[in-house]
């Protein structure tokens, strides 16, 4: 379901004052009217029902009213409910590819995206930290719309660039904290030692995807992803564009995921002999 993502959260009476784009998308784009309500998220991931109370001089107000989820409601937990955290380590392709990356992992559910260096990266992450400020906030913006347009109840966050480096040391930061962390690098060589099945049957407390640029992972990047614990994916024989293989293993991962009690592997029967 579509909700609106609040920029702040109600005042001490449980009133909002929305201008400027969201003004513009309520009361321009979407038509809301004083009387009519619409769902909402707030900051912290609360749901409420907003319910519009005027919208004359460019801005609109209303009353947060509480919202009972629907499948609440229903007596069955939401769709990914239970899922471990999937996090994209993207490697920076050319900044439009970057920005349908991003939009389309706050679609797809995703918690974080990781964007990072890599040595066939075209754009580099040296720059006025200023530049870097204003790529984020886009970033940022292009999340809070694409949420908006799929109803993703995920709050997927996008942090700064980093270094290849810095970029490792934050896969241990994670498997410190998360024990059972599961690295996978989707790689265009045949190197898979396991199916994807056979990775996810672990019961991972979260699973961290690792998609190369333009040009793929170097020999030198790629070993040092299987030397920090990654795990190897080829799917198929086709060479993905960038923005299609994130696109493609994120959704097989979580589909695979949200699908984990009607499959089972099934391992070979060993002989008698």
């Amino acid at each position: 379901m579509k909700r609106f993502i609040l920029g702040g959260g109600p005042d001490r009476n449980g009133r909002i004052r929305l201008e400027g784009n969201d003004y513009h998308y309520l009361v321009r784009v979407r038509r809301l009217a004083p009387g009519e309500v619409f769902p909402a998220l707030l900051p912290g991931g609360g749901e409420v029902l907003v319910r519009v109370l005027s919208t004359g001089g460019g801005t609109l107000t209303g009353d947060c009213l509480p919202a009972k989820p629907a499948a609440a409601a229903q007596g069955s937990a939401p769709a990914g409910a239970g899922l471990p955290p999937i996090i994209l380590f993207q490697a920076l392709p050319k900044s439009e590819k970057m920005d349908l990356i991003v939009r389309q992992a706050a679609e797809g559910g995703l918690t974080e995206v990781v964007p990072f260096g890599s040595e066939f990266s075209i754009p580099k992450i040296r720059g006025p930290e200023g530049q870097k400020g204003a790529r984020c906030a886009r970033w940022e913006r292009i999340v809070r719309e694409a949420r908006q347009q799929s109803g993703s109840s995920v709050a997927t966050s996008v942090r700064p660039p980093l270094d290849i480096d810095a970029l490792f040391a934050y896969w241990e930061e994670l498997k410190r904290t998360r024990p059972g962390a599961l690295g996978i690098l989707f790689h265009h060589l045949p190197l898979e030692q396991a199916s994807l099945h056979g990775y996810l049957d672990k019961d991972p407390e979260i699973v961290a995807l690792a998609v190369g640029p333009e040009g793929g992972f170097s020999p030198a990047e790629a070993g040092r992803f299987l030397a920090a614990g990654f795990k190897p994916l080829t799917i198929g024989n086709s060479v993905l564009r960038t923005e299609t293989a994130a696109l493609y293993g994120a959704a097989a991962i979580r589909i695979i995921l949200l699908e984990k009690n009607s499959w089972e592997i099934r391992h070979p029967r060993r002989g008698n002999g």
